[in-house]
Parts: structure tokens; C-alpha cells; sequence
């Protein structure tokens, strides 16, 4: 039998018929991603298979890395046809791998490549057929969109970004998709970095037109931003954090340790975080006057490699799991917003999975109408994303929640080819499901139990973020 198969990953006939009538069907929302706008309003195309495929894709880096494939393979000179076949030799040891299954996937869906698996032995002909297929057209940044029925995507974007590219993109009435932006605020954050943080200063001040000498002043520029933001269709924020800030903090201490930053003076740990626990606050307030959807992804050690970071820079695959405590300063951050009346629609992501009840907990205890799952527990994040964390995640939701709720799967990605993800997450969920069916856990209906598959797929997420 073929590796992918119409029924990969399904093991019951319930699984099988959840996933062929009620999930397949829907077309995809990727609501958190990190593709580049110039590229979709470019209509971008990539000269080999390499460049689509391994270009910036750190998942596979780390694998090459620990398969003891030399750097110059992964992100050096070397050319794209010895990248490609060096990958190519890493993957019989990637068994068990989400990349295993994630890499055949995309091969199978884009390239039609299912009789034959990715090795040493077939690289060469798998190559030279991705490059042939790349120069037709359909293979550009947006036919790969059309090709998997990509509804809506909310790309993550600076304050500062003109977003101009959206402007092009939304124009143009021959691309069906919707692209709209997504506010990531973190370099507001990063006041205890100076040389990030003043060089941002500058660039949202030009963006905004507003001259920053004082926290009022940054507000002011950020609330302008927010409003210009929400003039392109924004519907969600993100802050991608290490872990959440919510110490005391009154705006006069804000406005103090901000002032004496501005002036060229250091300032302790502890005045860094008490300024970013008072600037969090001030960030979900304007989403919730908005309508917005908060999304917090914690957890994160960015950068953990020092000599790699020097020499390559970040995202190139060298973060890792945090294990900071998280519980009483994400009630402490919630509760305070509700007490006010302005906590916002919310994701929380967990990188570390011993954290999924906690969030799951938390956020139960914040639930309230008229939004159905108005606080939701994001889809298993980075590490987590693969067979056994999102189990472990659809789990614990379930358990603490309403799985029915859920508005589901995201790909996290800068890949255009990495819509096989939404596919491996419905598949999984067929298959936990179509178990239960069987199992007798949930009842044998499928009509009920394909009404929430569909909504978990698709409609739950159109409904939430307002994209109907």
C-alpha cells in the first residue's frame, strides 16, 4: 500500500467517514501564520524545489543538524541540489518524525508524489520532478493557496509595517483569498534590549507620524497604529512572550522607568518587567475596544545557542522549551482585564505540554456569553505539533472544556506548502473521534459527532474571528 493514502491516519471506518465527508470538505482558515505578505501580493516563485521546501524551514534544519549533516548543507553555500539530497538522506532516520509524515504529505499533495518515498536512493528523481512541476503554472505563492483552498489568512506583522502589501493583495479581485494583517506588538516590549527598542522607536514614529519622548507619546503612537490596523481588517493580535508579566504597575511608574530608558539610562530587571506588565495590560485593552482576538504564545527560550545565533541570527532553529512558572501571573493578567470589563476574546498557547491543564483551567474560569469559547486553549504549539501533542492537547481540552468549541488548527508557518498540516490535524481528530464512536464513548451518530468535526475543521473559526 501507498504511504499516503486516502485513509492515512484514519483506523476505523467511523474515523474514515468523519474525515472524507465532514472534514475534507471545508476549506482552510489559517488564522496565525508568519507567510510574508510581499510574497502572496508578488505572487512569488521559486526557482527549485529547495527554495520552496528547506528555504527557512527550521524544523528540517534541526533534523539535518541531528542527523550530523554539516551547516553547509542546511544554511550555507552548498548548492540547492546537495541541500536537497542531503535532506533527502536524512529522512529515512526521521521515523517517527512529524516530518516524516508532514514532508510525504507535502510531496504527495503538491507534486503528486505518492508511489515513492523521499531517500538517498529516489532524491534525484524526486528533485528534478518538484522542479519541472515548479515551472508550470499553479506552483506560484498564491496558485499553492487556491490549490489548498486557503479562505482566509492572517499573516503576524509589526506596528510599524505599512502594509501595503495587504493594501495590493485586497485590490486585486483576482485572488480569492482574504489576507489580512495581525498586530505583534513584541518590540514594544523589549524595553530591557536598547538597541532593539530605539531602533523600533524610530520606525514608529515615522509610521505613525507621532514624536516619542515619553510613554504617553508611545501610546498615542500605538493607539494610531492599532486604529490604522484595524482600518486594514485586522481581526487578532499576537505577542509571541517568554512568559507573561502582570506585576503591579501604575502608568506614572510605567511613564518613570520609560523616561529614564529614553534618556539613555539602565534599568533593572525588575523595573523591565513592571513596565511590561503595565504595556500587556494597555495592549489587550485596545484589542478588546476593537473586538480583537488576543493571542499569547508563552513558553519560548529564544536563542539558546550562542555561536549558532552569531553566526546564522535568529529563527534559524536554535530555541527551545522554557520551563518558567506560568499559573499565577496569567490568572493575575486575565483577572485584572475582566474585573475592568476589557478582556478581550483570547488564545493562549503553551509551549512547555506540562502546562496544558493549567491553561486549560485558566481559561475556563474566564469563560462567558454570548462568545461561545471565548476563551480558547490554542492548538498544540512548535515542539508540540505533531501526533502525540495535539492528542494530548484535544485531550485536555475536552476534559476541561468544549472540544466543540474549538476553533482549531493553524500552521504556524512560512511555507507556502504547509497547508498538509490543517489535513494531518482533521485526520488526527477523525481518527480520535471515529474511536470514540467505535469505542462507545461518544455516541454512534454520525450526523452529531460530524457536525462538530466541521465546526472544529472550519465553521468554528469563521464564526469566532468574524470572517462570515
Amino acid at each position: 500500500m501507498k504511504f499516503i493514502h486516502d485513509d492515512f491516519l484514519l483506523e476505523s471506518p467511523h474515523a474514515r467517514q468523519l474525515y472524507h465527508e465532514y472534514a475534507a470538505p471545508q476549506p482552510i482558515i489559517d488564522y496565525h501564520c508568519h507567510l510574508s505578505p510581499a510574497e502572496i501580493a508578488q505572487d512569488k516563485r521559486w526557482p527549485d524545489i529547495t527554495a520552496l521546501w528547506l528555504g527557512g524551514d527550521h524544523y528540517k534544519w534541526r533534523a539535518m543538524r541531528a542527523n550530523g549533516i554539516d551547516e553547509r548543507f542546511i544554511t550555507g553555500d552548498a548548492s540547492p541540489w546537495q541541500k536537497f539530497e542531503k535532506y533527502a538522506e536524512t529522512m529515512p532516520a526521521l521515523l517517527r518524525n512529524p516530518l516524516y509524515h508532514w514532508s510525504h504529505l507535502e510531496l504527495a499533495r503538491y507534486f503528486s508524489m505518492y508511489d515513492r518515498l523521499l531517500g538517498p536512493d529516489t532524491a534525484r528523481d524526486i528533485f528534478d520532478h518538484c522542479n519541472e512541476l515548479l515551472a508550470q503554472p499553479g506552483f506560484s505563492a498564491r496558485g499553492l493557496m487556491e490549490r489548498s483552498r486557503v479562505e482566509v489568512v492572517c499573516t503576524t506583522d509589526d506596528p510599524v509595517d505599512s502594509l501595503e502589501h495587504h493594501r495590493a493583495i485586497a485590490a486585486d479581485e483576482t485572488f480569492a483569498t482574504r489576507v489580512l494583517p495581525t498586530w505583534r506588538p513584541d518590540k514594544a516590549l523589549a524595553i530591557d534590549n536598547a538597541e532593539v527598542f530605539f531602533r523600533w522607536i524610530e520606525d514608529l514614529e515615522r509610521a505613525s507620524d507621532v514624536a516619542i519622548s515619553s510613554l504617553g507619546h508611545l501610546l498615542a503612537a500605538l493607539r494610531r497604529r492599532h486604529d490604522f490596523f484595524a482600518d486594514h481588517g485586522c481581526r487578532l493580535s499576537d505577542r509571541g512572550l517568554e512568559m507573561i508579566h502582570a506585576e503591579d504597575c501604575a502608568e506614572n511608574e510605567a511613564a518613570s522607568i520609560f523616561g529614564k530608558v529614553r534618556a539613555g539610562g539602565a534599568i533593572t530587571a525588575n523595573e523591565a518587567t513592571r513596565y511590561k506588565s503595565f504595556l500587556l495590560h494597555e495592549l489587550a485593552v485596545m484589542d478588546a475596544e476593537k473586538g480583537w482576538t488576543m493571542q499569547i504564545h508563552y513558553g519560548a527560550i529564544r536563542n539558546v545557542n550562542t555561536r549558532m545565533m552569531r553566526a546564522l541570527g535568529p529563527d534559524t532553529g536554535f530555541d527551545s522549551i522554557g520551563d518558567k512558572p506560568a499559573a499565577a501571573a496569567m490568572a493575575k493578567h486575565l483577572d485584572r482585564l475582566n474585573v475592568e470589563g476589557k478582556l478581550p476574546k483570547t488564545i493562549v498557547y503553551n509551549l512547555n505540554p506540562r502546562d496544558n491543564e493549567v491553561v486549560a483551567a485558566m481559561l475556563g474560569s474566564f469563560q462567558e456569553g454570548p462568545v461561545a469559547g471565548k476563551m480558547q486553549f490554542g492548538s498544540a504549539w512548535w515542539f508540540n505539533d505533531q501526533l502525540d501533542g495535539m492528542t494530548r492537547q484535544i485531550g485536555t481540552l475536552s476534559q476541561f472544556g468544549l472540544l466543540s468549541r474549538f476553533v482549531g488548527m493553524l500552521t504556524d508557518s512560512r511555507s507556502f506548502v504547509s497547508y498538509p498540516r490543517h489535513e494531518y490535524f482533521r485526520r488526527l481528530l477523525c481518527n480520535i473521534l471515529g474511536g470514540d464512536m467505535k469505542g462507545g464513548l461518544v455516541p454512534d451518530d454520525m450526523e452529531l459527532v460530524g457536525q462538530v468535526v466541521g465546526d472544529i475543521s472550519y465553521r468554528n473559526a469563521q464564526r469566532f474571528f468574524g470572517f462570515a
